[in-house]
């Protein structure tokens, strides 16, 4: 046998023997699928343990509904025992649709900005002699009310040149004695006695000093009384701010103090609308909701505002809740007491689902629900939704399930516990990467006794922003944070940090709130 006759014998050789390798590896491979057919892909993504009854979504099984979003999880196929159901206690409630109005309107008051009112007093007792302000009058900062003369003042501006006087005299004296104890004419014992003395002295004219300046003496003033030099004892009344008189009590004659309100100025230039709202309205404004404001006086007159605060307290009698409207009032046409009507943004709009609050479950960050199938007991789907607004035990849901779904309600969470106890759920997605341009903002807020600190964060839009909550206090009722508008519930525990993503999709205000509604903050987004 020549040499290549021996080469081609062995490559012959070598091939038969990988075909049988490849042969034995085949027959291993059905053998082990044959010994165990439960291991076999689920339709859905997820391999179904060994053994389990859950079966496969068939091909006559629909989505109920446009799956939330390409990134949503996927939906998950899980059946249990009819008993299995019973014994859970497992109820199911469709899903309906509730229709919001073109917006929630509310009638209101007109009030003065509480923090804009200030009464005015003297700063002195005494006998008011002249008025030089009347109701309804512009009056600017500084600008003189009234003048009283008062008996107190004089004797203060006295007993203040008095003491003076006594100074400049034990000053004299001072010199003179440091003179002779030069001399050997004086000890230094009396030196030191009479400089004892001329500190008492010089403390008793700044102590006058001080009282003239309480009594509303100005430097100038003060540094003019003197032995021979005529005292004032009037006073001038002066307006601490800028604003319109809404009360007078002063008249020529009237004997008062320094707790005599003597008028009351009001800065109108923003005032408040008052407004109640029924219970059943809750849960549709909130802290921060844009509202506008209109009169019967000035139908063409619509002001912007917002809602700046909700009165925890609820009147037994007509069972609403006060909520305060800010507005600005630059040319003064609200007048105070006058009617007007709020109409709240955002508080109704087109048909949305809703569900009951126990139906939802949460996956990580997700939020799911379990959607019944109609032509098979036992059977549900997984579906991850997006919430909306809270409304009582109810919440809107803005994507995952339509009108007419069916989804469990009481008993969900055992639905979630068999088919994490399966294994039937695929891996969460990874969320999406970060663009390199954008820089992620970062903002600590700190939960005290005293409530979110800040309790306003400014955002730029669009840029992923990262809050960290960190609750530092038992002495507080904000155990959760709950972004009503991103759908984002977290609970906070005591100095745990807890991290909350997302990107503010456009300019506006994003408000979050304690799981009580009671602590409030904003993100303002620009």
């Amino acid at each position: 046998m020549n040499a290549e006759s021996r080469v081609t014998v062995r490559w012959t050789v070598l091939m038969v023997a990988a075909g049988a390798l490849l042969a034995a590896g085949a027959g291993a491979a059905y053998l082990g699928l044959r010994s165990n057919p439960g291991a076999a892909p689920a339709p859905n993504g997820a391999v179904k343990a060994a053994g389990t009854t859950a079966p496969t979504p068939g091909p006559g099984l629909e989505p109920a509904s446009t799956p939330v979003a390409p990134s949503a999880l996927t939906d998950v196929v899980v059946t249990i025992a009819p008993e299995a159901v019973e014994r859970a206690g497992i109820t199911v409630t469709p899903v309906v649709a509730e229709s919001g109005s073109s917006g929630l309107r509310a009638p209101g008051v007109v009030e003065p900005d509480a923090y804009r009112v200030v009464a005015v007093t003297p700063l002195v007792s005494g006998r008011v002699t002249s008025v030089a302000a009347e109701l309804g009058q512009h009056v600017r900062r500084g600008q003189t009310l009234a003048q009283v003369f008062s008996p107190e003042l004089a004797e203060a501006e006295t007993r203040y040149v008095s003491v003076r006087a006594q100074l400049e005299a034990h000053a004299l004296e001072l010199a003179r004695t440091e003179k002779l104890v030069e001399i050997g004419a004086a000890s230094r014992q009396e030196l030191e006695r009479i400089h004892a003395d001329h500190s008492a002295h010089r403390a008793d004219v700044q102590s006058a000093a001080s009282r003239l300046e309480l009594l509303g003496l100005s430097a100038t003033s003060i540094d003019a009384l003197g032995p021979g030099k005529p005292m004032d004892a009037m006073t001038d009344v002066p307006a601490p701010i800028s604003g319109v008189v809404t009360e007078r009590a002063a008249n020529v004659g009237l004997n008062v103090d320094q707790s005599t309100s003597l008028f009351t100025v009001v800065d109108l230039s923003r005032v408040w609308i008052v407004a109640d709202i029924f219970e059943r309205d809750f849960a549709r404004v909130r802290v921060g909701t844009p509202a506008t404001v209109t009169t019967t006086a000035y139908p063409d007159l619509a002001l912007q505002g917002r809602v700046s605060y909700i009165d925890p307290q609820v009147n037994p009698q007509t069972r609403t809740a006060r909520v305060r409207i800010e507005v600005p009032n630059a040319r003064q046409e609200l007048r105070l007491g006058m009617y007007a009507e709020a109409q709240f943004e955002g508080a109704g709009g087109e048909s949305t689902p809703m569900i009951p609050r126990g139906a939802v479950q949460n996956v990580g960050d997700r939020t799911v629900v379990y959607l019944v199938d109609p032509r098979e007991a036992g059977r549900f789907v997984e579906r991850e939704v997006r919430l909306g607004a809270a409304a009582g035990d109810r919440v809107t849901v803005r994507a995952g399930v339509q009108p007419g779904d069916v989804v469990v309600g009481e008993g969900s969470f055992y639905v979630r516990a068999e088919v994490e106890r399966l294994g039937l759920r695929a891996s969460l997605p990874a969320p999406p990467p970060t663009p390199a341009t954008a820089t992620v903002q970062a903002v600590r807020i700190d939960v005290g006794a005293a409530g979110f600190e800040p309790a306003t964060v400014s955002l730029r839009a669009r840029v992923p922003a990262r809050l960290t909550f960190v609750r530092t206090t038992d002495a507080t009722c904000a155990t959760e944070v709950v972004f009503p508008s991103l759908g984002i519930r977290r609970a906070l525990p005591l100095n745990a940090p807890v991290v909350i993503e997302f990107t503010p999709a456009k300019a506006g205000d994003i408000a979050f709130v304690c799981g009580m509604n009671m602590v409030k903050g904003v993100v303002v987004a620009r």
